[in-house]
């Protein structure tokens, strides 16, 4: 379960996201981040209620932009590359933005999902204490088997070659696509599907 709450946010995720997604190689040059269009987004579940996780899915010129971010009340030691930038929670406090892809906490759910097929985590809004489900905009699937082992993982060394980001975690690699499509199903891999608004199925991830 992911609790989000009915916050002021300063900067917002969409000004946080124009200013940082041009600056990703994987970014498209001929999009205008100015202009992007939220399709939805999904969450994973930090077992230890620490690590906020969403991922972003959008429309930039015509094609789909992949984001999966890490939200922290606190500096990530030794991502200071990956720092998304910074934002005011006006129920959280000050929270630290990352690419996810460089925050272990991320790795470990992303692969927990995609090996044991589980789906995204409900989302709940609290509202003066009262927790209100949030209906999904984004339908995943990990393609795995529920109850099959799961590598632990404390650590998360990303390195991006064209649209996808390569998770060196342990005993895990992962694969992060950021310009997502149908076809991107690497063969003998796990993957994470998702799909949204009458969207065909996408790969978002895979795990080799």
């Amino acid at each position: 379960m992911a609790i989000i709450y009915d916050a002021v946010l300063n900067p917002t995720k969409q000004e946080l996201l124009s200013a940082w997604l041009p600056k990703q190689s994987w970014f498209p040059p001929a999009a205008d981040a100015a202009y992007l269009e939220h399709l939805g987004a999904y969450r994973f579940n930090d077992p230890a209620g620490a690590v906020g996780m969403e991922s972003h899915l959008l429309r930039a010129d015509g094609g789909i932009v992949h984001v999966p971010l890490t939200y922290r009340g606190a500096l990530l030691a030794g991502a200071e590359a990956s720092l998304a930038g910074t934002m005011e929670h006006s129920v959280l406090g000050q929270r630290w933005i990352y690419d996810a892809c460089a925050d272990p906490v991320y790795a470990a759910a992303l692969a927990a999902a995609i090996l044991q097929g589980q789906p995204a985590a409900d989302v709940f809004r609290d509202i003066d204490g009262t927790l209100e489900p949030v209906p999904a905009a984004v339908t995943v699937q990990g393609s795995g088997t529920p109850g099959a082992p799961v590598p632990e993982i404390t650590t998360a060394a990303p390195a991006t070659a064209g649209s996808v980001t390569t998770i060196e975690a342990g005993e895990a690699t992962l694969a992060v696509d950021h310009l997502p499509a149908a076809t991107d199903s690497p063969a003998g891999a796990h993957i994470l599907t998702g799909s949204w608004h009458g969207q065909e199925q996408l790969v978002l991830a895979s795990i080799g």
